[in-house]
């Protein structure tokens, strides 16, 4: 997708279609090959077209950070949902989650015994009908207990009523250059560590979750039942960095008009300023990435500060300046923080606009 829809008004979310649904039959096809369950975290696209694709393709079901993408995803029709977060749960979000029970498959995750009492006591004689995973640290020390005080907080979680169906983790600090093969082996060790220990407490443990983008295509033997990447379908600027994407996996881009354009004097750097800023990139920008997004057509080319409307774009002294109005594409940092900053995105097949979907679960942050 080198060419820009003449139709499309910049700043704009473009999406490859053709890209994407190579990118979703790949780690589906992944998955299957590995006797793995594919349980995709749809946080990052937060669309209801894409998450119809995933499940065609083989997903389980999917995977949420809230309570809102849950009942998104659960009205267009998706019957197994699991919210990979340690919720703090107190009477209103009880009326929602027994509004979900009805709907679909529920699992929500827990992370200590205070929260599986307080989510029991709201939920009181539907306690049951939620199924509750334990989140473990693995090694990016977020959320999650250490492998040996899963017990401890499965057992007040079968207190409480609720359904205690195993363990689950995110190897976040996968997200750093060499990171990604030693998170993978930290995941499965903390992974089988907790398993091994719920079962010897005497809990059936049916679901062990893990996975992130970086980890999900790593080959070796894993304890996991299920894997949760997100990323994956879009690709994006940090996975390219991480060597975890190639450039023709990009999926998505932004499109972006060049507005102002400075050759190098008066002690100025040679560059050009785009009108797409942070609002439409994010300003994700992790302390050892390039810049704040890359561009495909140049890819020397360095994104070195944005504001909410301008892209700052130091330019290499091999490429020529681009005219003013030029529209170029740029890979944002962060994908998923970009899907929630624009309500549609255009969809493209064979460099002509196909379609327009709507981002259904954009802002549904509780």
């Amino acid at each position: 997708m080198n060419v820009i829809p003449a139709e499309v008004i910049t700043p704009a979310v473009l999406i490859d279609v053709d890209v994407l649904d190579r990118n979703i039959e790949r780690m589906a096809g992944n998955m299957r090959g590995r006797g793995l369950q594919l349980r995709p975290h749809v946080k990052t696209h937060k669309t209801l077209e894409i998450a119809r694709k995933q499940l065609a393709a083989g997903a389980l079901g999917i995977t949420v950070a809230t309570i809102g993408e849950a009942e998104v995803f659960a009205a267009d029709g998706v019957k197994d949902i699991f919210i990979a977060f340690p919720l703090w749960v107190e009477a209103p979000h009880a009326e929602r989650l027994r509004a979900l029970t009805a709907k679909c498959r529920l699992a929500v995750g827990v992370d200590s015994a205070e929260s599986a009492t307080a989510m029991g006591r709201q939920l009181g004689v539907d306690a049951g009908s939620v199924e509750v995973l334990i989140e473990v640290d693995s090694g990016h020390h977020r959320s999650g207990v250490l492998p040996d005080e899963v017990v401890d907080v499965a057992e007040a979680a079968a207190a409480a009523g609720l359904s205690v169906q195993g363990v689950f983790t995110f190897p976040g600090h996968s997200y750093k250059p060499g990171m990604p093969t030693g998170a993978a082996s930290n995941e499965n060790e903390a992974l089988g560590l907790a398993a091994t220990a719920l079962t010897s407490a005497g809990f059936e443990v049916t679901t062990i979750s893990g996975g992130s983008t970086p980890t999900a295509l790593i080959d070796g033997e894993t304890v996991a039942t299920e894997l949760r990447p997100g990323v994956y379908v879009f690709g994006d600027a940090q996975q390219l960095e991480l060597e975890r994407c190639s450039w023709d996996d990009i999926a998505l881009s932004v499109a972006a008009t060049v507005v102002s354009r400075h050759e190098a004097r008066g002690g100025n750097v040679r560059r050009v300023v785009l009108d797409a800023g942070s609002k439409i990139l994010g300003s994700d920008r992790p302390d050892w990435a390039t810049g704040y997004g890359r561009l495909p057509e140049y890819p020397e080319a360095k994104v070195t500060a944005l504001s909410e409307h301008h892209a700052t774009v130091v330019w290499p002294d091999s490429s020529e300046l681009p005219p003013l109005g030029t529209r170029l594409r740029v890979i944002p940092n962060h994908v998923c923080l970009t899907m929630n900053l624009v309500d549609q995105v255009i969809v493209v097949h064979g460099g002509a606009v196909a379609e327009r979907w709507t981002v259904a679960a954009r802002g549904r942050n509780n």
